[in-house]
């Protein structure tokens, strides 16, 4: 079983995110970047089953700028056997990421997609959905555990009212949740050796996939601004300016 995991390059979630002077997007230049969090879950339980013997291959997928590299080469040395790179000038939208994957996963025979449940970017939750529906495969998104009896699988899922478990056949779609596993670091022994590995450059042209844009960023701004909070003097004073500042109570 071959198991494609598609990853995403993203500012370091402990990386202080600024906005560009000019509100287009947010700076990128002489900032950390890594792989997004839930990606690098998708990318450990992948070496898992292969670990397991249950996965021949794990290959990794990544949509953008040449700089997606270093995150490719980060996931082939926590595991992965090959990556692919699809290169493109500028962040590209879910329906597009789907398209490409979905062309991806034909060429490459692919039998099971693990991605991360959303990235910490554009928080969207929308590319394995999309997958799926586009491959007519079955689906299991906010996956905590996963487990394998031979085409079956049985995914154990976050969701709001507590947890549920599905089953499904092979081939499908995952997504992961923050709780499925907790993904290892990349030994300098692996590093070197991730060097080694192949990593295939293509464009959205070899797939036939047209990357046409439905959506315009206008405008990024910073959340405003915190107001500092004020000591009080006593019970009645706070009572007050809840009242009739702040107007919570009546």
């Amino acid at each position: 079983m071959k198991i494609l995991v598609p990853i995403k390059r993203v500012i370091d979630p402990y990386t202080k995110v600024r906005v560009k002077s000019d509100n287009s997007d947010v700076e990128t230049n002489n900032v950390k970047m890594t792989i997004n969090p839930f990606c690098e879950i998708a990318v450990e339980e992948a070496v898992r089953l292969k670990e397991q013997g249950i996965a021949e291959e794990v290959i990794v997928v990544s949509a953008g700028e040449k700089q997606c590299q270093e995150q490719l080469r980060t996931a082939l040395a926590l595991g992965a056997d090959r990556a692919i790179h699809i290169e493109t000038d500028r962040n590209i939208e879910p329906l597009i990421v789907a398209n490409l994957l979905k062309a991806i996963v034909e060429q490459q025979q692919i039998e099971l997609v693990i991605t991360g449940k959303q990235s910490i970017d554009t928080d969207n939750n929308q590319v394995a959905q999309m997958l799926a529906a586009l491959l007519d495969w079955p689906q299991a998104t906010f996956a905590s555990n996963i487990t394998f009896d031979q085409q079956h699988l049985q995914v154990v899922r976050e969701v709001d009212g507590g947890l549920m478990t599905v089953s499904m056949q092979l081939p499908a779609v995952i997504s992961t949740d923050l709780r499925l596993n907790e993904p290892r670091f990349a030994s300098l022994p692996n590093i070197m050796k991730a060097k080694r590995k192949p990593l295939d450059i293509i464009t959205p042209d070899s797939l036939n996939v047209d990357v046409v844009f439905s959506q315009t960023i206008t405008e990024v701004t910073p959340p405003a601004q915190r107001k500092c909070g004020v000591k009080v003097q006593s019970v009645e004073e706070l009572i007050d300016k809840l009242r009739n500042e702040a107007k919570v109570i009546v």
